[in-house]
Parts: structure tokens; C-alpha cells; sequence
């Protein structure tokens, strides 16, 4: 056995690949919830966690908890792009649970974006900021991200 078969597990390293692209797509929107909730940091606190347990410092039941957090903040936000985008640190966060999680992620992520536009602009920008995602992701895990396609 190798080296690199001994010591790597290709399917951990496809689940945090997921996991840091969910987390630069909710990242990407994430000043649109700060903008609206300028005091509430729940949003960014379930990035950060994410972020944590990809470097093993914290727990897929840490990072549960702080998806909930993510996602009541989307429940007490006012407009619709920032309940998206909040939505959208939720669904990231909760890659470390599940990685499929990862193109909801994605998914809030681009309608936050489209709802912080006018509405003669919003088709426009939904899909500049799902060209934007999927640039982000390798090829090969684009079946995952993008289950229905870009």
C-alpha cells in the first residue's frame, strides 16, 4: 500500500472540497444579510464554524448547531435577499453534515444575489452569480453542485 493510499480517503477530501466551495458561495452574498442585520453575526459565525471543522477543530454536531443559528437569523431578517443569504450560510454549514447540502448552498446563494437587485436586473445577475459558482468548483464535482445543471 502507498503512501498516499495509506494516509488520504478520497471521499473526506471530495466532502471538504464541497464544503469550501459551499462556504465561498454563501461568503459571496453574506454582506447582503450583514447589510440588512448589521448587529447579527450568526450567518458568518456558521461560515467560521464550517471553516473550523475543515481544518478538524470543530464537529459535524458544532457545525449543526450553527446552520440552525444561520437559518433562524433567515427567519428574523426583512427583506428577501437577506433571508437568502442567510439561508445560504445555513445550507453551507451544514455540508459538514451532509455535503449534498452544498448546492443549496449554492442555490440561496444565487437568489440572494437576484433579490438584491431590482427586478428588471434580477434574471441577469441570478445568472451571472451561477457562472461566478460554477467557476468556483473543479469539473469533476460539478454533478454535485449543480445536480440540475448550471
Amino acid at each position: 500500500m502507498s503512501e498516499k493510499t495509506k494516509f488520504s480517503n478520497p471521499d473526506i477530501d471530495i466532502h471538504r472540497k464541497l464544503a469550501e466551495w459551499a462556504a465561498l458561495c454563501a461568503e459571496h452574498t453574506l454582506h447582503i444579510f450583514e447589510e440588512d442585520q448589521d448587529t447579527d453575526k450568526r450567518p458568518r459565525l456558521a461560515i467560521e464554524t464550517l471553516r473550523a471543522w475543515m481544518r478538524g477543530e470543530k464537529t459535524m454536531v458544532e457545525c449543526r448547531a450553527a446552520a440552525f443559528a444561520a437559518h433562524a437569523a433567515a427567519r428574523e431578517a426583512s427583506s428577501p435577499a437577506a433571508i437568502a443569504a442567510a439561508r445560504a450560510a445555513g445550507q453551507a454549514t451544514a455540508v459538514a453534515h451532509m455535503y449534498t447540502h452544498c448546492s443549496h448552498a449554492a442555490d440561496y446563494a444565487a437568489k440572494a444575489a437576484m433579490f438584491y437587485l431590482d427586478s428588471d436586473l434580477q434574471a441577469k445577475r441570478f445568472k451571472e452569480e451561477r457562472e461566478w459558482q460554477w467557476e468556483q468548483l473543479s469539473e469533476y464535482l460539478r454533478s454535485i453542485g449543480f445536480p440540475k445543471g448550471i
